[in-house]
Order: C-alpha cells, then sequence, then structure tokens
C-alpha cells in the first residue's frame, strides 16, 4: 500500500495536457512519482521533436542544474574518505584563488579596482553557494558583466578547467566567503576541485563513483551518436510568442564530447536515470545495496547552512535561483524546505529538491518517503509556476501520513 489516492494522482496528466502541452507553453512533460522507493505514477506526453515526434518514456533530457547534486554528493564522497575537508580552504586545490578578494569599483569600460580583502573561500562555502562567485545571467552588477565577457558561454565549450579557473581569478568576488548566498559558479568549481584531487576528467569520475553503481546508463557529459534519436529537442521561452527553438536534438553538439565538463550544469539524462539517483536518497544513501554516501553525510547536506538558520529570502543576493525564497534554505549541494507555512506549498520541513535552467525538477521527502522527478525542456525555469503546482497535486494526493 502506496498511501495514494490513484484517482487524485490521475489529475496530474490532465492538468499538464490542459494547462501546459495543449496551448504550447510547454513542448513535453515526463513525471514520474514514487513513495518507499516504489512508482506510484508516471505520466509521458507531448512531443519529443518540433517535428513531432511522441515523447517516449526512454528520452534523454539536458538536466542542466540537477547535475549540481550529482557533483555535490561526489565532492562529499571524498569527504568520506579523508581526501578533503569542508572546512579546506578552496586555494588548497585551486591555488589560483588564494588573492581573491571582494569587488571595491570598477568594472564595465573601467578596470577593477584594487579588490578588499577577506576571508579565505572554503570548499563548504562551495557548496552552500556562499563563495562569492556569481553567474553573468544575473544581469545586476559590474561583477556579473565581467562574467558575461570573460565567460560568455559558460558552458561545454569553454577551454577546459584550467582555463576556467584562470578567467574566474581576474575577477572580483561579489561579497566575503561565508556572508552572503548568490546561486553562481561554485558547483562548476567544485567539479575541478573534484578532478584535479582525483587527477581524471570529471565525467570518469561521477560514472565510477555514482553512475556505474546505481545503473545510471544514460547519463553523462555527452551522448553516443547511437542515442542521438532519443534526445529531446529544447526550447527557449518567447513574450507573446510560440516558444523558440534553440537545440535541435537532430543537429545537437550533445554527441560530441565536452571541452568543459561542467559540474554545475552539463550533464544530461532520463527519468529512470534520475529516478535510480532520488531512489538512492531516499535510500538514506544507498541502493539495491551499492552504499553511495552514509547516511550521516546525508544528513549533514540536507541541513540548513544560511547564516543563522535563516531562509533564502532573508540572505539571497541572487535574482535567479532553482529553489523560491520564501520558507527555504539551502545545504550543501540541496535546497531544503525549512518551513511550508511560509513557502506557501504542500509539503514536510526537512523535504530538500533542485531543478535545471530548462524547468526540469526533483524533490525528495524523507519525512512521507515521496519523491518526484520532472523532466521537460523550456528555459528559463522561472518562465511557469509548474513545479509549484506539481507539488500541490502530488501531496494532495497522500491519504496516508508518515508523519
Amino acid at each position: 500500500m502506496s498511501g495514494m489516492s490513484v484517482e487524485r494522482l490521475a489529475r496530474i496528466e490532465p492538468f499538464l495536457q490542459e494547462r501546459y502541452i495543449g496551448p504550447g507553453k510547454l513542448p513535453m512533460a515526463d513525471i514520474l512519482v514514487a513513495r518507499d522507493g516504489e512508482p506510484v505514477y508516471r505520466a509521458t506526453l507531448g512531443n519529443a521533436r518540433a517535428d513531432g515526434t511522441p515523447l517516449e518514456p526512454d528520452a534523454i533530457f539536458r538536466i542542466a542544474s540537477m547535475t549540481k547534486p550529482v557533483t555535490s554528493i561526489a565532492f562529499m564522497q571524498m569527504v568520506e574518505e579523508g581526501k578533503v575537508a569542508l572546512d579546506d580552504p578552496v586555494a588548497r586545490v585551486i591555488p589560483e584563488f588564494a588573492t581573491l578578494g571582494v569587488y571595491n569599483g570598477g568594472g564595465g569600460a573601467a578596470p577593477f579596482a584594487p579588490t578588499k580583502p577577506c576571508a579565505p573561500m572554503r570548499m563548504v562555502d562551495l557548496l552552500a553557494h556562499m563563495s562569492g562567485l556569481t553567474y553573468g545571467f544575473q544581469n545586476r552588477t559590474s561583477v556579473d558583466a565581467a562574467y558575461r565577457q570573460t565567460l560568455p558561454d559558460g558552458g561545454r565549450s569553454m577551454e577546459g578547467f584550467d582555463w576556467f579557473i584562470a578567467e574566474l581569478a581576474k575577477i572580483p568576488l561579489e561579497f566575503a566567503p561565508g556572508t552572503g548566498w548568490n546561486y553562481s559558479v561554485s558547483t562548476d568549481v567544485l567539479g575541478v576541485v573534484i578532478s584535479r584531487i582525483e587527477g581524471k576528467p570529471l565525467g570518469q569520475v561521477l560514472h565510477e563513483r555514482i553512475f556505474s553503481p546505481l545503473g545510471m546508463v544514460d547519463t553523462g557529459f555527452h551522448l553516443p551518436e547511437s542515442e542521438r534519436a532519443r534526445l529531446t529537442d529544447c526550447w527557449a521561452y518567447a513574450l507573446g510568442k510560440e516558444p523558440r527553438l534553440i537545440d535541435k536534438g537532430i543537429d545537437s553538439k550533445l554527441t560530441a564530447p565536452a571541452k568543459f565538463e561542467g559540474g554545475g550544469g552539463g550533464l544530461v539524462s532520463t527519468v529512470a536515470d534520475y529516478d535510480r539517483f532520488c531512489r538512492m536518497l531516499i535510500g538514506r544513501g544507498a541502493l539495491n545495496g551499492q552504499r553511495i554516501v552514509s547516511p550521516k553525510t546525508l544528513d549533514l547536506m540536507t541541513r540548513n547552512q544560511l547564516p543563522g538558520g535563516a531562509d533564502l529570502a532573508a540572505v539571497s543576493q541572487s535574482l535567479f535561483s532553482e529553489a523560491s525564497n520564501a520558507g527555504a534554505g539551502f545545504g550543501l549541494g540541496f535546497a531544503m524546505t525549512l518551513d511550508p507555512a511560509r513557502a506557501l506549498v504542500p509539503g514536510s520541513a526537512g523535504e530538500f529538491y533542485w531543478g535545471g535552467m530548462y524547468s526540469t525538477f526533483f524533490f525528495i521527502d524523507p519525512v512521507e518517503r515521496l519523491h518526484m522527478v520532472f523532466m521537460t525542456q523550456l528555459s528559463p525555469s522561472s518562465t511557469y509556476p509548474v513545479r509549484r503546482q506539481l507539488k500541490t497535486l502530488i501531496y494532495g494526493a497522500v491519504e496516508e501520513s508518515y508523519a
């Protein structure tokens, strides 16, 4: 017995069809809901391609920032092995960051002013997005502008890890590490840390440590040419117009190895593969006899790291992230719900989650032993409130609570 209402779960498909797929707001949707690690609902609808090719349950999606929890888990495995510690300075592995300081004026057409000194950036600051780094697409400050100028692609075509780090080291921090929260390239830097410590490409590390043990056979930084037919097209929202096709699966460069394996957003995956990752999380760090991290490590990762126990609404300097700010905290690679009343969405305190820029999303509720994986391909993820709506529908189907 799952303790879930079959009739209420059945509301999900018509909701998605009538609200999003039919009107052309989302090109496709694939959702899996599970309780106690067992599927209780699955719906696959819409078109994988602009030519009308129907979406299939084995479709491959760009999961963007849903890469971040995977990279974070791999780093915490190395913490467990004593190879690195959360309070280690990042400069221990990335000496290029040894002289980083905080923005103190300048930028744009003028050079940056000499930076203000600050405490060293620590590994925990990367995991918690409290590093002082940023993303160029935030479009708020001179530091953001420098990212856009220096790292205009920000993705798989960048010239490798050493180039990326050398360019970042030229740009001031937004704030002193540990004093604020800003959605950023922190997890990409964490991927560099992992690769340098292990002496291997990040993709190889993730395969050996996570994908192979969990049976995530379709997840990686590129996909074989033989699997191209399973790759969806990808769209971007256009105000007042039809969504704009930005990457055709049939022509995508995702079948070529990435120059830059971005730990913050470079993976492709499937619903089935990411469900295995979620089942490992629901299983307190293990799946089918494969221990990925210890339960106590996962407990630490899913505890709020924000100063004073605050929520993101109080400390975030970010204009964009994969989390709603009210009632949400942030741990080591995951956001979590601190207070469902402040979040204004049904759920449990302690639920943790993240999403990707193409509107993909997952959540893990350890209280109700409930998880969901949702895939589509529309940027940006803030276009529609579909994630909040799906959570409301799913929690509305809970008949027997474990709380």
